[in-house]
């Protein structure tokens, strides 16, 4: 029978084989093929004394007495196949890219073989810094710094709400018959300040759906899906949020434009969706 999913934890001792995919062998009772695929997916994690966990990628990385290990083994997620995202902007320090609905931005414990991060740090040789993230059914535009110094630059324009967002979402419903042909929403969100401005874009009758344009002010966790939702208007296609919002074409919300103060140049520069890569 096929392992499907596990997790393993081992705090390496004195006994213990002196590389991580021997050690994983003896712990998970895998196979060395599928402890290797693992590894290199981004599933298995090593912690030296004193130090945070970092991925090993390698089954031959070594290990020593103190080291703790970890393996997060799910045959679903180190299965996953995204399509690759798209540059739209490469400057020295930092780039532009457009992430497909369906890839996650960062990885997670069980692996990041299909994130935008790793694809990135793959074509470039080195890890870049992420300054914000978008959810994995959401397709859109993603700046990804490449130096400290404009990651550090960026995340504080993200902070300090200094940068322009925009998004295209089709939701249920005719919002500009219950509500107008634009509008703003400011219900907090766990607690929390939150505002979404938007406008109609257009209606169609055959869908029951509107399609609007929309702009955060802020940056809450789920805010557009949420906001939406509490309009009574919430994006087709939402697994989480909403009710008879179903369709046959995953979430229909994208990040559509960007802007914000180039760290390298220091002049405000603007990116937009390239062509036919929002599907609406």
């Amino acid at each position: 029978m096929t392992t499907a999913r596990l997790e393993a934890r081992h705090t390496v001792g004195a006994g213990d084989p002196g590389a991580i995919g021997d050690l994983l062998v003896r712990l998970t009772g895998l196979s060395r093929t599928a402890v290797k695929d693992a590894l290199a997916k981004g599933a298995g994690w090593r912690a030296r004394r004193g130090r945070p966990a970092e991925r090993v990628r390698t089954a031959k990385a070594t290990i020593a007495p103190g080291d703790r290990v970890e393996l997060y083994y799910d045959l679903r997620v180190l299965a996953a196949v995204a399509e690759p995202p798209a540059i739209v902007e490469e400057r020295r320090t930092y780039g532009v890219w457009w992430k497909p609905a369906g890839m996650l931005t960062q990885g997670t414990k069980w692996g990041d073989h299909a994130a935008l991060l790793r694809h990135v740090a793959r074509l470039r040789g080195a890890e870049p810094h992420l300054v914000h993230r978008l959810d994995r059914e959401v397709a859109g535009l993603v700046v990804l710094a490449y130096d400290r110094k404009a990651a550090a630059a960026l995340a504080a324009q993200f902070r300090e709400r200094r940068v322009l967002k925009r998004y295209h979402a089709e939701v249920r419903g005719d919002l500009r018959a219950a509500h107008g042909e634009r509008g703003t929403i400011d219900l907090p969100i766990d607690g929390d300040a939150a505002k979404t401005s938007w406008e109609l874009l257009r209606y169609d009758p055959a869908r029951d759906a509107s399609v609007v344009a929309i702009t955060l002010h802020t940056g809450r966790k789920h805010q557009i899906r949420r906001h939406l939702d509490a309009l009574g208007h919430p994006v087709l296609g939402d697994p989480r949020y909403g009710a008879g919002n179903k369709n046959l074409e995953g979430l229909r919300l994208v990040g559509v434009e960007l802007a914000f103060r180039c760290p390298e140049r220091g002049v405000d520069v603007r990116f937009v969706a390239p062509d036919g890569a929002a599907p609406f």
